[in-house]
């Protein structure tokens, strides 16, 4: 399931990371398996970057705050938010899969359900730059507004074609769903949408609506692995 969300951050949000990635040291080479690595012509943000987890904060407040994500993407375990950047000198990240486990900095391991790409950059600020997704739906280009985010399997083959003009500069994440099915998680986004739209007619204390929710929960917790 592919789902994207605008204004996922402020403009005053967006402005803070943008300047603090003024500063960045960018690096290459980091934070990929050996075959992802032979596909990897980006640059990623190091992990001593002194401001590194004042960027993650502000990430994470804004997600945690979209009640469209969270129904879309059930979270249980996030690994925290990476940065990298592309140009034309580090132009793009060719087909590749993303890795089936992280380590969380606690030492356990997350299983990485759902990727997730925040746009920090302006579509017109550079050329190329597109995240190009194969899934069983088919091919998917996205290239959203900055401070807008898409979701999608991380089972998924993807790349980010080559930019040739200006800087891409995004936000990644991986994400473990409590709900660990994707067909099941996305009967619940497609039931939990019309279960909004019912709120909005008919009001939270319709009868029908309400045994609605008691099963859309009682689904919750049939499918959910947490």
């Amino acid at each position: 399931m592919l789902v994207t969300f605008d204004a996922i951050l402020s403009a005053d949000e967006l402005s803070a990371v943008r300047a603090l990635l003024t500063q960045a040291p960018w690096a290459s080479g980091l934070s990929a398996g050996p075959q992802a690595l032979l596909a990897k012509r980006n640059q990623q943000l190091p992990e001593d970057f002194g401001p590194l987890p004042e960027l993650r904060r502000l990430v994470m407040r804004a997600l945690n705050r979209s009640p469209l994500l969270l129904s879309a993407a059930l979270p249980h375990k996030v690994v925290p938010p990476q940065f990298n950047r592309y140009t034309p000198e580090h132009s793009h990240y060719g087909w590749h899969a993303d890795s089936t486990l992280r380590y969380l900095p606690d030492g356990s391991l997350l299983r990485t359900d759902i990727s997730a790409t925040l746009f920090l950059s302006d579509p017109a600020d550079y050329d190329g730059g597109e995240l190009h997704i194969e899934d069983t739906y088919g091919s998917h280009r996205v290239k959203l507004p900055a401070g807008s985010l898409v979701i999608y399997p991380s089972g998924s083959i993807h790349e980010v074609t080559p930019v040739t003009r200006g800087e891409r500069l995004a936000c990644y994440l991986f994400l473990q769903s409590a709900v660990q099915d994707a067909e099941c998680r996305r009967h619940l986004w497609e039931m939990d949408q019309a279960l909004m739209d019912l709120r909005r007619r008919h009001g939270e204390a319709d009868p029908a609506l309400v045994r609605l929710t008691g099963l859309y929960n009682n689904l919750v917790r049939r499918w959910s692995v947490c």
